[in-house]
C-alpha cells in the first residue's frame, strides 16, 4: 500500500502581539485605519495557540500577505476572478474545483464592482484536529452550522491529511452549485465518506457529513459539498501485510495445505473402511465433506504453483480454469459444512421420524449442485483469472503476489468475492453455531433426565466425550471460517486464521480417527449399558 507522507514545514513564531481587541473593536478601528495584515507563514502558529484555531485560521488566512522568496509547500494563495471557475491542486492527491457562483457568493456584502477574491487551499496533518468525546453538538458552533448535525466518528482521514478551502473573506455555505473535491487513493482504502470539520466552543470538534455527498470513481473519492471549510475523507483502510509476513504466511499456508491433502486422503480411506464395515449415512456425509476439503487444498496448491510459471502479463486458459476449480472447491466445502450442521440437527434434536427417502442423494444435490451452479455462472460471466495481492517490502516499495482466483480486471469482482467468500461463510458459521448450541442443550437435558447426581465417574466422562464429539465437528469446521473477521483487524488474527484453515485436513483426520475409536467403544458399551441416552448418542452418530 502506497502511503503518501506530506510534511508541513515548521512555521516561525510571530514577532509581536496578536489581536488584543474584540471583533467589534476591530471593526471600529477599521473605520479610521487599515486593519493589520499578518504574514501567511505566521498565521498557523498564531492561531494554533488559541482554543478555536480553525475558526481563527479561516478568518485571517484570506487577508494574509506573502513576502520574500519563502515558499510554503502545498499552499495556494492567489486572487481569482469571480466570473470564472477555479481549479487548484495543492498536492498530487488533492484537487479543488470551485464554480463561479461560489466565488461570487464569497464576496458577501462587498462592492459589486469587485472582480476578484482571494482563494486559499492547502492541506493539514489530521493530528491537529482534536475530536470531541461527545457524539452530538449541544451548542451552536462558530462555523455557522446548526447543532445536532449527523456526526461520523468511524474511520480516519485518508492519508492522514485534511484539505482546507477558503474563498473571499466571508463564510460560504448553502451553495446551489456545489464545489467538487477530489481525493486520490491507491485502492487500499475502502468505504470512504466525505466529511467536513465542525469546531466546538471547547476547542475540539467533530467530523460531520452534512452538506457533502460522496462518490467513488476508480482510484478517487469525489466530494460534492455546498460550503467551504476543512474537508477529509474518512476511511477504514485495509490491513496491509509487509513482504516478510507475507512470506511467512505463504510458507504456513503451503505446508499446512500439503499436510491437509495428505491427511484427507488417509481420512477418506478410514471412512471407506467404516462404510464397508457398516453402511451409515453420517459416514457418507463425512466422506463428502472430506472430499470437498481435499479438492480445496489441492486446488489452492495448484493455483499457487501454476502462477509461478507465468509472467506478470501472461494468463492463458489454465489459470481461469484453476480459479474456477478453487472457487468451486471453496463453495463445496462451505456447503458440506452447512450440511453437517443440518445432519447433526436431525439426528440429535429430531431423533424420531427423521426418515427421508434418498437422503444422501438429496444432500449431495445441495452440497455439490449449488457450488457447481454458482461457479458455472461466474465462469460464464468471466469472473476467473489472475489476481494479485499488493504488499510492501523493507524499502516501502510495492510488490505483488499472484494467484489464479478471480480476475482483478473483472468489474464486479469485489461484489462476487464478498457474497461468496464473506457473506456465505458468515451465514454458515452462524447456522452451525446455533446448531451446536441446540445440540449441547439437548445432550445436557438427556443426561439430566437419567439422574446426573446418580451417575458414576465413568458415565460422566462418557458425557463429556459425547459433548466433545459434537463440539469437535461444529467448532473445528466452523471456527476457522468464523475467524475471517479477525483478518481485518490485526496481524495475529491473520496468522491464526491461516494456521487453522490450512490444517483443516489434519483436523478432519483426527475426527475420522475419533469416529473409528468411538465406533468400537460404542459397540462394547451399548451391550453393557443399553441406556436411553447411550442409544441416542449411538444412533445419532452412526446412522
Amino acid at each position: 500500500m502506497r502511503i503518501v507522507f506530506i510534511t508541513l514545514s515548521c512555521l516561525s513564531v510571530i514577532h509581536g502581539g496578536g489581536r488584543g481587541s474584540s471583533d467589534k473593536e476591530n471593526d471600529k478601528d477599521g473605520a479610521t485605519e487599515k486593519p493589520r495584515r499578518h504574514l501567511c507563514k505566521n498565521v498557523f502558529d498564531r492561531c494554533y495557540q488559541s482554543n478555536n484555531w480553525t475558526s481563527c485560521y479561516e478568518k485571517i488566512i484570506s487577508t494574509c500577505v506573502r513576502r520574500g522568496r519563502f515558499v510554503m509547500p502545498n499552499f495556494i494563495h492567489r486572487r481569482v476572478k469571480v466570473s470564472e471557475q477555479a481549479d487548484e491542486s495543492p498536492t498530487e492527491m488533492h484537487r479543488v474545483h470551485i464554480p463561479s457562483s461560489a466565488l461570487q457568493k464569497s464576496k458577501g456584502g462587498g462592492s459589486q464592482e469587485e472582480k476578484e477574491v482571494v482563494l486559499v487551499t492547502t492541506v493539514f496533518n489530521s493530528t491537529y484536529f482534536t475530536l470531541s468525546p461527545s457524539q452530538r453538538t449541544r451548542s451552536r458552533s462558530r462555523s455557522g452550522f446548526t447543532p445536532n448535525l449527523p456526526v461520523h466518528s468511524q474511520g480516519s482521514p485518508l492519508g492522514g491529511l485534511v484539505l482546507f478551502v477558503r474563498a473571499g473573506s466571508h463564510p460560504v455555505k448553502d451553495l446551489s452549485q456545489p464545489i467538487k473535491l477530489t481525493f486520490k487513493h491507491d485502492r487500499q482504502a475502502k468505504s470512504g465518506i466525505c466529511v467536513s470539520w465542525q469546531e466546538l466552543q471547547n476547542g475540539t470538534g467533530q467530523w460531520i457529513t452534512d452538506g457533502c455527498d460522496t462518490s467513488e470513481s476508480g482510484d478517487t473519492f469525489v466530494c460534492n459539498c455546498n460550503h467551504l471549510s476543512f474537508f477529509a475523507v474518512l476511511v477504514n483502510p485495509v490491513l496491509s501485510v509487509d513482504e516478510a509476513n507475507s512470506t511467512n504466511l505463504s510458507y504456513i499456508t503451503y505446508i499446512g495445505s500439503a499436510l491437509s491433502v495428505f491427511f484427507t486422503v488417509i481420512s477418506l480411506i478410514i471412512y471407506l473402511c467404516l462404510q464397508r464395515r457398516r453402511p451409515e449415512k453420517a459416514i457418507s456425509v463425512h466422506m463428502q465433506l472430506t472430499g470437498a476439503l481435499l479438492c480445496l487444498h489441492l486446488s489452492f496448491l495448484l493455483c499457487s504453483f501454476w502462477v509461478w510459471h507465468l509472467s506478470e502479463t501472461e494468463e492463458g486458459w489454465v489459470c481461469p480454469c484453476l480459479g474456477f476449480f478453487l472457487h468451486w472447491s471453496l463453495l463445496a466445502t462451505l456447503c458440506w459444512t452447512a450440511v453437517e450442521g443440518f445432519h447433526l440437527y436431525l439426528l440429535l434434536v429430531r431423533v424420531f421420524n427423521i426418515y427421508v427417502s434418498r437422503y444422501v442423494l438429496k444432500l449431495s444435490l445441495v452440497g455439490w449442485g449449488l457450488p457447481t451452479l454458482i461457479a458455472v455462472v461466474c465462469g460464464i460471466a468471466g469472473v476467473y483469472g489472475k489476481d494479485s495481492l499488493q504488499h510492501k517490502d523493507a524499502g516501502n516499495q510495492n510488490s505483488t503476489s499472484q494467484i489464479c482466483w478471480m480476475s482483478k480486471d473483472f468489474p464486479q469482482r469485489l461484489v462476487v468475492s464478498f457474497i461468496t467468500t464473506v457473506a456465505f461463510p458468515c451465514l454458515v458459521v452462524l447456522c452451525n453455531s446455533c446448531m451446536m448450541g441446540v445440540v449441547l442443550f439437548k445432550l445436557w437435558h438427556v443426561r439430566g433426565d437419567t439422574g446426573w447426581k446418580q451417575e458414576n465417574r465413568e458415565k460422566r466422562a462418557r458425557l463429556w466425550k459425547d459433548c466433545a464429539t459434537v463440539l469437535g465437528l461444529s467448532c473445528v469446521l466452523g471456527l476457522p471460517w468464523g475467524l475471517a473477521g479477525s483478518t481485518y483487524m490485526s496481524l495475529p488474527g491473520i496468522y491464526l486464521f491461516t494456521i487453522l484453515n490450512s490444517l483443516q485436513g489434519v483436523f478432519m483426520f483426527l475426527w475420522s480417527v475419533a469416529l473409528l475409536c468411538k465406533s468400537r467403544s460404542d459397540h462394547n458399551s451399548s451391550i453393557k449399558d443399553p441406556s436411553t441416552s447411550q442409544k441416542m448418542m449411538t444412533t445419532s452418530f452412526n446412522n
